[in-house]
């Protein structure tokens, strides 16, 4: 072989090792592709503790993130359900790092206030329609004691009405 073929075959089992090496330090596991979207979609419903925007693991790049991440990865690699593994982290940090609060307890009110608000709201706006004045043979009560509207409907009855007015 030639010194050049030589020197770069060296060159990429030396790449290639510390690659390697470098994997089995940060105590990545290895994760089929199938495992691989299962913890990037468990990354995509955590939150980040420590960020104020309330963005997901996934997207942060704060140290909790990262160890967060990994973590998910060990769990996912280890074979936990979806479930054992926000039970995990909802016990360290609380339901507040669940992007997806469950819809059980405290969580179901916070998913049950809207849809309640909206139906009251709906009630009081029918029942306030129903009370509405202007229908047929229903007078405003502040009709009745308004002295010039009664003026009015003396001065503008036909002439032939039994209540009489009207000009002739």
């Amino acid at each position: 072989m030639s010194r050049p073929v030589l020197a770069a075959l060296l060159g990429l089992l030396t790449l290639l090792a510390g690659w390697s090496w470098s994997a089995a330090q940060t105590g990545a596991p290895s994760l089929t592709p199938a495992q691989e979207q299962r913890a990037l979609a468990i990354q995509k419903n955590l939150r980040c503790p420590l960020c104020d925007t309330g963005e997901s693991i996934s997207d942060s790049r704060s140290d909790i993130s990262v160890k967060m991440r990994e973590s998910v990865r060990e769990q996912v690699a280890a074979g936990r359900t979806d479930g054992d593994i926000y039970v995990f982290f909802s016990q360290r940090y609380g339901n507040f790092v669940l992007l997806d609060p469950p819809k059980t307890g405290r969580g179901l009110l916070l998913w049950g206030a809207p849809l309640l608000a909206l139906a009251l709201g709906g009630v009081f706006l029918w029942s306030f329609l129903r009370r509405t004045p202007g229908r047929a043979g229903s007078a405003a009560p502040d009709e009745a004691f308004d002295p010039f509207l009664e003026q009015v409907r003396r001065e503008t009855r036909a002439p032939g009405d039994p209540t009489g007015g009207g000009k002739a």
